[in-house]
């Protein structure tokens, strides 16, 4: 993968030429700034380590009843493998390609904070504004403000549990953010500033003041803050009205039926069709593997916002858990697992996660197309193709650099198989 090179000058009424955006600051000056990618070697990765990913995708296709993935994983000094595998499943033999598109789940809620810190820095809010300032019927939350809820410090509970059955049998429900962040803000909370929870609800809220502090739809300010200047012709936030992911192919997203000790494996429902504001800005956006790797690289690089600008948002994470390893933490909207940045989650019909190495630019990148396992699985599977990956070896005339992860393949292939819903199905 080859981020291409993009410049963005901000202002109050943007004017998109063919690769450039161009915006007038608060001064009138343009404000001009360019990103450079590093370096990827234009080869397919060893044969051996293909097979090795080829596998870990498979037998956590198989562990979570997926028909079908996509898969992304590039190792500058090495080489790429980028693929789809498997097919849509269900009847439907089509062969799953790389080109599909599909929903991306909680990786929305890194753009949404590309919003947040692109409207600050352009002087259109303040980090610490308080969420009240911007959304009504919250003023019980004074001293939460914009930041911590893309940090997820701001101690609001989560609105999946209550609304998952919802989201699965009426998915083309139009919801409007407040009311579905309702069930969240309705939990306890628990403690602000100084904890990470992970909730919707906060990226639900957080997308709304946004919306209200610009005068622009969610839709038009990822557009403008995070796919434009990255040039990802494939991503975006869609419109509310019930459709498969875009652009087509669509990778067709399924989910299990719930029976007495599990799930049934043999009856996928699909849930392709799907109105994006049962995630807005916590879960609602879509793309492809090479706009969701090239997004995530750039985004752990930070390539959105001037060098060295402040606050630097990745750099005082907390624990994602009270028992999480000291290097999974979590802040600015994202996970950082070792040395990389990113985010995994699910909506229904897809699971995913994306990471990257902002030292070196190593990225891996995935989607399951059946949602039943919930988000965690994405992870793992990220992070044994991570480690796998890692582990390439140098590319003639290339040097690998020092890069190590805090686990291993083997690790996280038995965390998969022991959290496995679905068994393969009998030899004939």
């Amino acid at each position: 993968m080859q981020l291409r090179s993009s410049r963005r000058a901000r202002a109050v009424v943007g004017a998109v030429a063919a690769l450039a955006l161009t915006l007038t600051g608060c001064s009138g000056q343009a404000e001009q700034f360019s990103y450079t990618p590093p370096e990827q070697v234009d080869a397919a990765l060893p044969e051996d380590v293909t097979a090795q990913l080829q596998t870990a995708v498979e037998n956590a296709m198989t562990a979570t009843g997926a028909s079908g993935a996509i898969v992304g994983v590039w190792v500058p000094w090495s080489g790429t493998w980028v693929t789809g595998l498997g097919t849509q499943g269900a009847g439907d033999d089509t062969k799953v390609t790389a080109d599909m598109s599909f929903r991306i789940g909680d990786v929305t809620r890194l753009m949404t904070c590309d919003v947040l810190y692109g409207l600050a820095d352009d002087g259109k809010v303040k980090l610490d504004a308080p969420v009240p300032k911007y959304v009504s019927g919250v003023a019980d939350l004074p001293d939460i403000t914009l930041l911590d809820l893309c940090n997820g410090t701001s101690g609001i509970g989560s609105s999946e549990a209550s609304v998952k059955g919802y989201w699965l049998n009426t998915p083309a429900r139009d919801w409007s953010p407040l009311q579905l962040a309702s069930f969240g803000l309705g939990r306890q909370r628990g403690p602000a500033h100084t904890a990470f929870r992970d909730s919707d609800a906060g990226y639900l809220m957080l997308g709304l003041a946004l919306e209200r502090a610009s005068g622009m739809s969610a839709s038009q300010l990822i557009e403008r803050y995070v796919t434009e200047p990255l040039e990802l012709a494939s991503t975006s936030l869609p419109r509310p009205k019930a459709a498969p992911p875009a652009p087509a192919p669509a990778l067709k997203g399924r989910y299990l039926p719930a029976v007495e000790g599990g799930y049934d494996c043999a009856a996928p429902v699909d849930i392709t069709e799907m109105s994006s504001s049962t995630g807005f800005t916590d879960s609602g956006a879509v793309s492809t593997i090479e706009d969701l790797g090239r997004y995530v690289q750039a985004e752990a690089r930070q390539a959105l916002r001037e060098k060295d600008a402040e606050p630097a948002r990745f750099s005082a994470p907390l624990p994602a858990s009270s028992k999480a390893p000291t290097w999974y933490q979590a802040t600015g909207g994202g996970f950082l697992v070792g040395s990389m940045i990113g985010q995994h989650g699910w909506t229904p019909g897809y699971i995913t996660a994306a990471y990257s190495d902002p030292a070196t630019g190593f990225t891996v990148a995935v989607t399951l197309n059946n949602s039943s396992t919930g988000g965690g699985t994405a992870a793992y599977l990220a992070w044994q193709l991570a480690a796998i990956a890692s582990k390439a070896p140098a590319a003639e005339g290339q040097t690998a650099p020092e890069f190590g992860l805090p686990f291993t393949a083997e690790q996280y292939a038995q965390t998969i198989a022991d959290n496995a819903i679905c068994t393969a199905p009998p030899a004939q």
